[in-house]
């Protein structure tokens, strides 16, 4: 019974400020502990408690992840250059702090990070940005507001994007769930046949569109599906529906040479085209496989 006392006096007496570790990252303070905070229960300095350093490991990596971001282009056609991530290096920061945490007085940890390379970089996009291999457009009557928005929407989620050798494309996954949040707005869309209204209504003219513009490639359709009913912007069998719980419109490039789709709105008019290099190698004969639901 003593020795649990003394064991509780003197967990309760005040720290020691001399513990203090200090966590920077590019010469600023993100966050500060004392040793004990992190130290396996009576026994102080000797041992980590390896759940809570990992919890604070966690807690620190969003503060210093930043996203890689791909070449692209802009409105104007003018070529943006890439720019690197990078993230915490796990690897390094268990070496650091293991080291400081087991030093004597007060330290400063720096975190290490690691670089993070995007997968489109400007060298990439200036060797396929001339050489057009598919091309095509829609029109939609640009006074609905609604539907313009989302076709909008839609159309900048696929734009700039690079369909690697070997890569499926699929359009959910690039476009992502359609919500408010996104600022995707409610206009009809077709349902069991019917009109209704719904979030994001019109993006089925982008993949519809996108769909005519890689078939003329000859890209490896994978999954197409087309509308329940007949639909105005394109000619019948032509349209490729998609929803975030139900259709998605996929299809792969087999070619040796990445494709890129540039789309992009004029007025009323939809034009997604097609981009790939001078020494993309086509196979003329390619067969076709579609899977579309019945009308």
């Amino acid at each position: 019974m003593k020795l649990m006392l003394v064991l509780f006096m003197m967990m309760m007496q005040p720290t020691d400020q001399s513990d203090n570790l200090s966590i920077t990252f590019e010469g600023t303070e993100i966050a500060s502990l004392h040793r004990s905070e992190l130290a396996l229960p009576l026994l102080y300095h000797d041992f980590i408690d390896r759940n809570k350093f990992e919890q604070f490991t966690d807690s620190l990596e969003p503060q210093v992840y930043e996203q890689p971001i791909n070449a692209s282009f802009d409105e104007g056609g003018q070529l943006l250059s890439e720019r690197m991530g990078h993230k915490l290096n796990r690897k390094k920061w268990d070496e650091k702090f293991y080291t400081s945490f087991f030093s004597k007085g007060p330290a400063t940890v720096e975190i290490p990070t690691e670089t993070l390379y995007p997968k489109v970089d400007s060298e990439l996009l200036s060797s396929i940005k001339d050489k057009i291999v598919g091309q095509y457009s829609t029109f939609f009557n640009s006074n609905n507001s609604e539907r313009t928005h989302n076709i909008r929407l839609a159309s900048n989620a696929i734009n700039n994007y690079v369909v690697f050798p070997g890569e499926v494309f699929s359009f959910n996954s690039v476009v992502g769930k359609r919500t408010v949040e996104k600022g995707y707005l409610p206009a009809p869309i077709i349902v069991r046949g019917e009109l209704s209204e719904g979030i994001g209504g019109g993006i089925c003219q982008v993949s519809s569109t996108l769909f005519n513009a890689v078939d003329k490639v000859g890209v490896k359709i994978i999954e197409r599906y087309s509308h329940s009913r007949k639909v105005p912007y394109v000619p019948p069998n032509r349209d490729a529906t998609v929803s975030w719980y139900g259709p998605d419109f996929t299809f792969e490039n087999e070619y040796n040479q990445p494709l890129l789709i540039r789309s992009k709105v004029y007025g009323g008019q939809l034009n997604i085209t097609i981009y790939s290099s001078d020494t993309i190698q086509f196979n003329e004969n390619k067969d076709q496989v579609y899977k579309k639901t019945k009308n």
